[in-house]
């Protein structure tokens, strides 16, 4: 075989060989040996080029003939560092090696991508004498999988920056409190930021002073300052101020003088990152967000952060604005109830409590009535039940599920009497600073009650008489025509024919309201009602008050049966509650005293029955019971519910001395 390299064409794989007298390496090389892909070249033992084709040569960018004789370092330089322990493990091993490599070739200026098989050729002795290089080059393929790699990372990058966007708007889509829901917030945004710390400082419209609403800080040594954070001087103030989201350093953070940066500091801040919230109507707040790592935050974050603040603001808007509308709401709710009054018992006439035949006309003529959508006109003393019965008629009636709407005419000034029962508009008068809605308004489907309508002023009367006729009025201060369908129920203790006489009641507002007149009877027209009443009310008090009363004395029953009642059942009601509070034990106290010289004129004049008589053995049992001692918690007068000096006074007026009720 001939040793000079420079006697056989670069082209010749093996000149001196036939063909079939090649080994199946060599076959091999020389079927690969023209391929305009695949750069091959044979080197002896010592890396010397003995064949090289042209692919090879140009992707070295030098002559195959310039390669041939000559060992890889001369030819390729430091790059041989990266190719010969392949060759010398080939030589050692007698197999086959398959390595990539990158770097940068004599000939280029940027760093290249290869591919790299040894193949070892075997002399007749069986020694590897030469070796096959086969190279082929994946430049183009690295950097296309390097491009490929990159944007595939920032892709993920950015999936994930979309994602927690995503996942933030769920949690403020699923709670619209911040403060609930701002750990999960935080928890998300870590994700991607990898911050330590994060807050939303509210900024108070009234001060201007930020307020930290919501926090996220695990690991936190718990040094940051609760205090109110002054504008000017911290750095959520001057991100508001700037109206900018502002990345600072812990020198930067020095240059502050609020005590909440300083307490970052203390927290070991070494970055800080303060997003603004606006909305149309203005700032709302910052979100802070502080990191113990150097440069924790670059500016890029900045569009991700300033995304979640527009989440936040909106999420902050909404919460305020579904916050006012359930305060006006629940106001709303309260109103009515207040109009309303307190929920009443089922029943047709639960509430009703009486079985005179003086009643039962009335309830009569309650049920006929109710039905139909006529004006009502309850007439009676005070203190008779007219509500009661206006309550009734709105239940029997078709307006059942609306509201019951009630106005006491006589309870409100005149002058805001228009705006209670019309509405008014916002600055329709001094002090008009939001708009009202009025009673009739609420009553819209329902009943509208006005008691003591006699006291309406003459001047408003034209125009609850147009309500009445065409359902329809203007609010104070404005010219909008309000259509409603109302049933209204009117009551007064007044002597309306009087009012039209002189003038201070208008007729044909009269015969609008007196479409269905009912008299309420007084109680001392249905004097059989009058021990059910009593029952009642003592079982209503005592409940209330915990106490247990069982006993009525015949007597005291008797006295109030005959009682004439100017009150009424209101009168009835009042002593009741009061004799409940005075009775000690099962036995019912009623200061039969207190009720006037009336009541003694219509007892029997027998010693027994007075009210006197009566009052003076209650206070004996007393004070037989407590041994005399009047005063202490057990003594007489705290049993009796009086004070001392008013027990000695009593005493003394009903002559009882101390052998009354010591029994010597």
């Amino acid at each position: 075989m001939p040793n000079d390299p420079a006697s056989s064409g670069a082209g010749d794989l093996i000149p001196f060989a036939h063909p079939e007298a090649l080994s199946e390496p060599e076959k091999l090389l020389a079927s690969y040996f023209t391929s305009s892909t695949v750069g091959l070249c044979i080197l002896d033992s010592n890396l010397r080029y003995l064949a090289v084709n042209d692919t090879l040569a140009e992707i070295n960018a030098i002559p195959a003939s310039a390669h041939l004789g000559k060992t890889v370092r001369e030819v390729l330089g430091d790059f041989n560092d990266v190719l010969e322990p392949g060759f010398q493990r080939v030589l050692s091993h007698r197999e086959p090696v398959h390595f990539e490599i990158t770097g940068t070739l004599p000939t280029r200026t940027d760093a290249s991508h290869f591919i790299v098989h040894y193949l070892p050729i075997l002399d007749g002795t069986g020694a590897v004498t030469r070796v096959a290089a086969v190279v082929v080059e994946a430049t183009a393929q690295k950097k296309l999988e390097q491009s490929l790699k990159v944007v595939g990372g920032k892709l993920r990058k950015e999936m994930n920056r979309l994602q927690m966007l995503l996942d933030v708007s769920s949690i403020m889509a699923s709670n619209w409190n911040l403060r609930q829901v701002f750990p999960q917030i935080s928890a998300r945004i870590r994700r991607v930021l990898r911050h330590e710390y994060a807050g939303f400082e509210y900024q108070d419209p009234n001060t201007g002073l930020l307020v930290r609403q919501a926090e996220d800080f695990p690991l936190g040594k718990g040094l940051l300052s609760p205090k109110p954070i002054s504008p000017h001087n911290s750095p959520g103030g001057r991100a508001l101020r700037e109206r900018t989201p502002l990345i600072f350093s812990r020198d930067q953070l020095l240059g502050f003088e609020a005590d909440i940066t300083k307490s970052f500091l203390a927290e070991g801040f070494r970055s800080l990152c303060c997003v603004p919230l606006f909305r149309p109507k203005g700032a709302l707040g910052v979100l802070v967000l502080g990191s113990t790592r150097a440069d924790a935050f670059h500016p890029q974050d900045l569009t991700l952060l300033n995304q979640v603040a527009a989440q936040f603001a909106v999420a902050l808007e909404n919460h305020r604005a579904a916050t006012e509308i359930e305060g006006l709401k629940n106001r709303l709710e309260e109103e009515k109830r207040y109009l309303e009054g307190e929920p009443r018992s089922e029943g047709r006439f639960a509430e009703i409590i009486g079985d005179s035949l003086a009643l039962r006309k009335v309830l009569e003529q309650v049920a006929t009535v109710a039905l139909s959508e006529a004006t009502v006109l309850i007439l009676g003393e005070t203190g008779t039940g007219k509500e009661l019965i206006a309550r009734a008629l709105h239940r029997l009636s078709r307006r059942k599920d609306g509201s019951f709407i009630k106005l006491n005419c006589a309870a409100i000034p005149t002058g805001l009497l228009e705006s209670e029962l019309f509405g008014h508009e916002k600055g329709a008068f001094t002090g008009a600073v939001s708009q009202k809605v009025g009673r009739m308004e609420l009553a819209d489907g329902g009943t509208l009650f006005l008691d003591e309508v006699g006291e309406i002023p003459l001047d408003l009367q034209p125009k609850l008489l147009r309500v009445l006729q065409d359902q329809e009025f203007e609010r104070l201060g404005s010219n909008r025509t309000i259509k409603v369908n109302v049933r209204l129920v009117a009551a007064t203790n007044r002597d309306l024919a009087k009012g039209m006489a002189e003038h201070e009641f208008r007729t044909d507002l009269f015969y609008r309201l007196s479409v269905f007149p009912i008299r309420m009877p007084p109680l001392r027209e249905r004097p059989e009602d009058i021990p059910l009443l009593v029952r009642y009310f003592v079982h209503k008090f005592a409940r209330r008050m915990d106490r247990h009363i069982e006993t009525i004395p015949k007597e005291t029953m008797e006295t109030l049966t005959a009682w004439s009642w100017p009150g009424n059942i209101r009168e009835l009601e009042n002593l009741m509650e009061r004799s409940v509070i005075l009775s000690d034990g099962n036995f019912l106290y009623v200061p039969l005293s207190e009720m006037g010289t009336e009541s003694r004129s219509t007892v029997s004049s027998s010693p027994d029955h007075t009210l006197d008589n009566a009052e003076r053995e209650h206070i004996l049992r007393i004070l037989r019971e407590t041994g005399g001692v009047l005063s202490g918690p057990d003594g007489a007068a705290h049993r009796l519910g009086v004070k001392r000096t008013t027990l000695q006074s009593k005493m003394q007026r009903l002559k009882i001395t101390r052998r009354d009720y010591m029994g010597s």
